[in-house]
């Protein structure tokens, strides 16, 4: 490699008596050169001419907007090194004009250039596919008859899918993770090579590998060389791009081992796939387990049944959560919340029906683009006979609202009308992608449509986008969340339906609103509703999965599907947009993010049971069911603990119950018409009078105080 500065390149580009100067000094002492560039080379370079003459120079522009020059084809681990020692050592990847790059190609051509570490999402995706591959290498070590299947990066680790005679134990991975740690001390180089879709499948048909023969057929109609990197004795097919060694995979982890389908389809054979994760340090490493200990204990699928907030039965199936009175009783005051604000917003409340003819489904498209996900009844050999009257339990309540507003001509100035419902919803979910409360086969929804004309789009949609963003402040998870503008794709019109044209201008359209509303999003190809562009509001749950928690979109065809119309100021009929959103999105989801963001340890507001009144001995019952008729009579959830039990075992289960309040009377309290009170995460915080103390509770209920 050579780089040199713009000075220096321009001396090496002078007429002829210049560059003699140059190489008449390079030629006395290679010491002299490198004095006279120590500060730009950091290494020593011999020949200068040599290297110079009929090499072609390229700028290369780094992050910070450098120029350096660069003869070219330089590596972009070289540049690095340019750079710093820091930074090479730090690099998993390169991109070059943003496209991403294995440390080791060659850059030609005059372009930007950055490098990518492991806070790049580019770069750990890297580092922990090149973990992956030291995982497969280790497995066929331990394991020769092992067949590879496939090996991902994923957020937050990795996994490999085995097929194998007998399921990995925690034993095995033990065994497979000292073997990796072999491989890594080895430091074995990365290599990628190519092969023509017919070598590449004799290859991998020879080493007996059916899976990667199977991927190697479905691309081989392209006729594109099929790439493979090679790391010692081991060879996987693999797209890249790696690090260049497995040396620098420091810290990693085998974090479990579970049954997977070959390619997620039941009808397909059951492997093994192992996961772990790995980091650049192994004090990252260390965090991250101590985080996903965390999250365990506050996964609400153990901490929700543990609280006793809900439970599940297999007679009745998966998905199909019971609601214990906890549970219910928390979801009952969110509902009630999001009705009595959406009344004061001016939105109008609807019942629907939770199943519907064939035929509905057909006018709003969701037959022939969601039937999958819906619950159909009937003979499926009959679903499609005109004859046979077919009914489906609904998986949205957009059709069924659509037909409110039909239920009369609508004028311009009746605009924007804006329909809520509570809704039951049913979609026919993956066993495999169903998980305690957040994703789940029944559930209820805080559903919402509004139709408006099109001077009313920007601010109808401005108003669903506070609305959402108010419910989540009260119920604190507005910090968690971030915000995905979800597109239709162009290249997949069999999923959507409606003009390409009016796709593109609705999500200009949307795109305006969002960017002069200020919103933070990123863009998603291929995520949108099969009928409008959306903007979907997503949040991660302990175990770092994200979904979506609450959407706003924006629809310009099933208006017109449904014949919806308004008359115009002209007296013309017209069509209106239509904005489908929700509020607090679905109760049950919320429920679930609820218990893990607060550990099980609800907001006053939103507690099952807010305070529970301790009596110290059996003579201060009386006393104790007083005070709690008094509690309930001020509107506060309140219940007494008459148990014979010694003080500091109520205390203690109370605590473990994570109750806001605990308030303890005995002799004196009785006496004084006070109460001693302890309260969650800070234990006594003395006597107060009772009004004294419901006043308080009072006030951080209606505040939606968070403690």
């Amino acid at each position: 490699m050579l780089f040199f500065s713009r000075g220096e390149a321009e001396r090496s580009r002078a007429p002829a008596p210049a560059r003699k100067s140059l190489f008449t000094s390079a030629k006395k002492s290679d010491i002299i050169i490198i004095k006279q560039m120590r500060s730009v080379y950091k290494r020593k370079y011999h020949n200068l001419k040599g290297m110079v003459i009929g090499m072609r120079e390229i700028k290369v522009t780094l992050k910070n907007g450098e120029v350096r020059y660069f003869t070219g084809g330089v590596t972009g681990a070289d540049i690095a090194k340019s750079i710093g020692m820091g930074l090479y050592k730090a690099a998993c990847l390169c991109a070059v004009n943003g496209q991403t790059r294995d440390l080791r190609t060659p850059v030609t051509e005059d372009c930007d250039f950055a490098v990518l570490t492991f806070q790049d999402a580019e770069g750990a995706k890297a580092f922990r596919h090149t973990a992956s591959h030291i995982l497969a290498q280790a497995v066929k070590r331990l394991y020769p008859e092992a067949k590879l299947a496939i090996g991902p990066a994923i957020e937050n680790g990795f996994y490999y899918d085995f097929d194998v005679e007998k399921p990995f134990t925690q034993e095995d991975l033990a065994l497979i993770e000292a073997e990796m740690k072999k491989i890594v001390k080895e430091d074995l180089p990365l290599e990628r090579f190519e092969l023509s879709p017919e070598e590449a499948l004799a290859y991998v048909r020879q080493q007996g590998e059916a899976y990667k023969a199977e991927l190697i057929e479905e691309h081989a109609g392209k006729g594109e060389p099929i790439s493979f990197f090679r790391q010692g004795e081991f060879t996987d097919l693999c797209a890249g791009p790696h690090l260049p060694s497995a040396g620098r995979v420091k810290a990693f982890a085998l974090t479990s081992v579970t049954g997977a389908y070959w390619r997620g389809d039941a009808t397909k054979k059951m492997l093994q796939r192992i996961y772990g994760t790995a980091f650049p340090k192994k004090e990252e490493l260390a965090a991250y387990l101590a985080a996903v200990e965390e999250a365990k204990k506050r996964d609400h699928n153990k901490l929700g049944r543990e609280l006793e907030y809900f439970t599940t039965v297999d007679v009745i199936g998966q998905g199909l959560p019971i609601l214990l009175p906890k549970g219910t009783k928390v979801i009952q005051l969110l509902q009630r919340f999001v009705e009595d604000e959406e009344e004061k917003r001016g939105y109008l409340l609807t019942k629907t029906p939770l199943l519907a003819k064939r035929e509905l489904y057909k006018i709003s498209g969701h037959w022939d683009h969601y039937r999958d996900g819906m619950f159909v009844l009937g003979d499926p050999a009959k679903y499609e006979e005109p004859a046979e009257e077919i009914f489906a339990l609904r998986p949205m309540t957009c059709p069924f609202q659509f037909q409110a507003y039909l239920a009369r001509l609508r004028s311009y100035r009746d605009l924007p009308l804006r329909y809520s419902e509570t809704s039951t919803l049913f979609r026919n979910e993956a066993s495999g992608e169903m998980h305690g409360l957040i994703r789940v086969r029944q559930f209820t929804i805080s559903e919402g449509h509004l139709a408006c004309r099109p001077d009313q789009l920007k601010e109808e949609f401005a108003h669903c986008l506070e609305l959402a963003k108010y419910m989540l402040g009260a119920i604190g998870l507005l910090e968690d969340v971030s915000f995905r503008f979800s597109l239709w794709d162009a290249n997949d019109r069999a999923k959507y339906i409606g003009d390409p044209a009016e796709w593109e201008t609705v999500q200009n359209t949307m795109r305006g609103i969002l960017d002069e509303l200020e919103i933070d999003y990123a863009e998603e190809l291929g995520e949108a509703a099969f009928y409008g562009p959306k903007l979907d509001i997503q949040i991660k749950n302990v175990h770092g999965k994200e979904d979506t928690l609450i959407t706003i979109q924006i629809d310009f065809q099933l208006a017109e599907r449904f014949g919806m119309v308004y008359i115009d100021a002209e007296g013309q009929k017209k069509t209106p947009y239509v904005i489908h959103r929700t509020s607090i999105g679905c109760y049950e989801r919320t429920l679930a993010l609820l218990i893990e963001k607060y550990a099980g340890a609800m907001p006053l507001w939103l507690a099952p049971e807010q305070l529970r009144v301790l009596p110290i001995t059996e003579r201060h019952h009386e006393a104790a069911l007083a005070l709690e008729k008094q509690l309930k009579a001020a509107g506060l959830r309140a219940s007494t603990d008459l148990r014979s039990e010694k003080i500091g075992y109520k205390i203690r289960e109370a605590q473990m119950e994570k109750l806001p309040y605990m308030l303890l009377l005995g002799d004196q309290e009785a006496e004084n018409g006070t109460v001693s009170v302890r309260r969650r995460g800070e234990g006594d915080i003395g006597s107060q009078a009772v009004a004294e103390f419901i006043q308080m509770a009072q006030e951080q209920a209606r505040e939606k105080v968070i403690f």
